[in-house]
């Protein structure tokens, strides 16, 4: 006798099916689609005292510690929402979210309590969705019971048997693709016990996103199949967008506080190499689990689908970065983060500066700056394109700012931030005769490179500056930044030079 075999898939495509012919039925008694009958009490655990309704937060929120000691019915209310967000500046993402967030919203139960889960599915939505909670003891982790059409509502029953920090993600087919929207969040089983106490507690997610343009190309970007199989992220990122955890974004705590963060990874596809720079972590509670068997960790690694508890207390003042420690991934695709201490100094703990502005990038002051003033330029040229049609390009101040951005993610660690390069080592930008001299040079030096030996501003270089991986709006606006900085005054840089420059690069 042969096993039948079936795909995921499939078996997603039998539930549905067995979902909607339910319903055909629902006409011969009191329940219709969207008014799904209520949870069978029988076995219930009588020692289930009371009920309340689960508080639930966005990132990087957390709900508070639980007090109670008893367990209880916990409704838990949680809709899908399928939304437009920017997932980095000038980039837009169709995200498909649990409660129009990116993670999806903390959810914090206790072990022994009945949770009732409701999920709807909005009725702007275009897909229909469900869950998969990894806290749950049963067929699909409750995705064989929420499968739910636009506009309606599913409803089933569990009891948080195990403790612990578990993913939920969305598991309606194409699953990988749900996932890759941004159908993932966290769900704390919280032991009998408790855990212990400490001062703040913050809400990261890390998850990788592939779209059909680079890093930073800008407008709203579609969701690319073969990067996200080939496992190819344009970005990768904590809490649903590129700095999201930065500059003003960025968590907040004091010295001599203890802090505990609750880590997960969405994925879809990758692993993360979680890690808090200038701290180390007094705890971790490996894999989400409830014991904190490891101490004094560096890096912890969190599986795609998987989480991880790490506690550490702050002892100086000053900026402290999160990072995925595949580190082009922290600082070419997002996944950085920031937690600022305020304080008293202790120079016997620690004496040095603060972050230097080198090692972070374009979430410097600089960068971030740059990002505020585009998004005051733009608002400014929206509103001059309202009133006047004709004007339907960027300006060159726009593309000023843009430029800042890029260079100071891409290119200042080199020509640093003053322009002025290195002595003997890198050629200044500043003031360059041979920059400002011929303008496809400069074009052909980024999207090409440069090798051998130069001659700026008399002084005589030779070295190697390889290709950039910038796109043609990229080097346009990086070099109408340089050549209109440091005492530089040069016209723009368009796309279209860089298209004319790349093209001929390409034949010869």
């Amino acid at each position: 006798m042969k096993t039948l075999r079936l795909s995921y898939r499939e078996v997603c495509l039998v539930l549905a099916s067995a979902f909607l012919a339910s319903q055909l039925f629902a006409a011969e008694g009191p329940t219709s689609l969207g008014e799904p009958k209520g949870p069978d009490t029988k076995g219930i655990d009588p020692a289930l005292r009371g009920e309340e309704r689960a508080i639930l937060t966005a990132a990087p929120n957390v709900p508070p510690p639980i007090t109670r000691k008893h367990p209880t019915k916990v409704i838990v209310d949680l809709e899908v929402k399928e939304v437009v967000k920017k997932l980095a500046d000038g980039v837009e993402y169709l995200f498909w979210t649990f409660g129009g967030e990116v993670p999806g919203l903390f959810i914090r139960v206790r072990e022994g309590d009945l949770v009732e889960f409701h999920l709807k599915n909005h009725p702007d939505s275009k897909m229909p969705h469900n869950i998969d909670l990894h806290a749950v003891t049963g067929p699909g982790g409750g995705a064989a019971s929420s499968f739910t059409a636009p506009g309606h509502e599913s409803q089933f029953s569990f009891k948080a048997m195990n403790p612990g920090l578990y993913i939920y993600h969305c598991a309606t087919a194409p699953v990988g693709m749900h996932v890759a929207n941004g159908m993932y969040g966290l769900i704390l089983v919280e032991p009998k016990e408790g855990l212990l106490p400490v001062d703040r507690e913050f809400y990261v997610c890390q998850g990788d996103f592939y779209t059909a343009g680079k890093f930073g190309e800008e407008g709203l970007q579609p969701f690319d199949q073969d990067k996200a199989v080939n496992e190819q992220p344009s970005y990768v990122v904590f809490n649903g967008a590129v700095n999201s955890l930065v500059g003003d974004n960025a968590m907040r705590a004091k010295v001599g506080e203890r802090v505990r963060i609750f880590f997960g990874n969405g994925g879809p596809n990758l692993v993360s190499s979680f890690h808090v720079i200038g701290e180390i972590f007094d705890r971790v509670y490996t894999e989400g689990g409830v014991l904190g068997n490891q101490r004094h960790v560096q890096t912890t690694l969190v599986p795609a689908g998987g989480s991880a508890i790490v506690e550490f207390g702050l002892e100086v003042p000053g900026t402290f970065i999160l990072v995925d420690h595949s580190l082009f991934r922290a600082f070419n695709k997002g996944a950085l983060g920031m937690l600022k201490v305020e304080g008293p100094e202790d120079l016997l703990v620690y004496s040095g500066k603060e972050v230097d502005a080198v090692y972070l990038g374009s979430q410097a002051d600089a960068g971030a700056g740059s990002q505020r003033k585009v998004a005051e330029l733009q608002a400014q040229v929206k509103q001059a394109i309202a009133d006047n049609p004709k004007i339907a390009s960027l300006t060159k101040e726009v593309q000023i700012e843009k430029g800042k951005r890029v260079y100071m993610q891409t290119c200042f660690a080199c020509h640093q931030p003053t322009g002025l390069g290195l002595p003997g080592v890198f050629p200044p930008l500043a003031k360059s005769d041979f920059l400002l001299a011929d303008k496809d040079r400069s074009i052909r030096s980024v999207v090409k490179g440069l090798s051998g030996p130069i001659t700026v501003n008399g002084k005589t270089f030779n070295g190697v500056m390889p290709p950039v991986a910038l796109n043609d709006e990229q080097v346009a606006n990086v070099l109408t930044y340089v050549r209109n900085s440091w005492g530089n005054s040069g016209d723009p840089v368009r796309v279209d030079d860089v298209r004319r420059v790349r093209a001929d690069v390409a034949q010869h």
